[in-house]
Parts: structure tokens; sequence; C-alpha cells
């Protein structure tokens, strides 16, 4: 064999490994280039995602805040009807006693009264709320 013909076996050697390689290559960028061009619609649909995400986390924290807020409201509410409450307990027993007193100071009346009759049984508590005789109250 002489030069040229091992030249020529060199250079069809190494033709035969570019043209065997090559699609290989050619393959593997094509691989690389569509797993980069699915990452980017990748990101691009996270980021479409990631607005409509941040309006949700949004919306969940004005809610809480509402309920923060209708809660706030309420525990107010619970305050003032337990106040006025403890204002009406307080008012029915001073209306109790005054009553108390008033019926007292009907008795006392009809005991004075010389006009008055004395077959009623003392404490009946019949002047309650009616007109008495002699005007109004």
């Amino acid at each position: 064999m002489d030069t040229t013909t091992t030249i020529i076996w060199i250079v069809v050697a190494v033709v035969v490994v570019v043209v065997a390689v090559a699609p290989v290559w050619v393959l593997a960028r094509r691989r690389t280039q569509q797993r980069r061009d699915e990452a980017t619609t990748i990101r691009d649909k996270a980021t479409e995602q990631s607005f409509k995400v941040g309006q949700r986390e949004a919306l969940a924290d004005e809610t809480a805040a509402k309920a923060r807020v209708a809660a706030a409201e309420a525990d107010a509410k619970s305050a003032e009807a337990k106040r006025l409450q403890e204002r009406a307990a307080e008012r029915s027993n001073d209306a109790s006693t005054a009553r108390e007193e008033l019926n007292q100071e009907w008795d006392r009346a009809d005991k004075v009264d010389p006009d008055h009759d004395s077959n009623t049984p003392s404490g009946t508590n019949e002047h309650d709320g009616g007109p008495h005789p002699g005007g109004d109250r």
C-alpha cells in the first residue's frame, strides 16, 4: 500500500466517522433545543400562574381580614349585649324595689285613711298599676 491509498483510507474513515457522528450530534443539539423551548414554555405558564396565584393569595388575605373584622365586631356586639343585659337586670331590680316601696306607701296611706275599707287584706298589691282613689300617680 502506498501513501495515497493510506491517506484515502484515512479520509474515508474520517468521513465515515463524521457521517456516523453528525446525525447523532444534530439529534443531540435538536433535543437540547427542544428541552430549552419546553423549559421556556413551562416558565411562561408558571409566570401566568404566578400572577393568578398572587391574586388568589390576595383574595384569601382580604377574606381573612374581613373575617377578623367580623369577629371583632361580633365580640363588640357580644360585649354590648352583655352590658345591656346587666343594665336591664339593674333596672329591673330598681323597678322591683321602687314597686315594693310604692306598695308600702299605698298600704301606709290606706292605714292612715279613715275612709279606707280595712277589710281589704294588706299586701295584696291592689294598687299595682291602676288608678288610685284621690288622683293620678
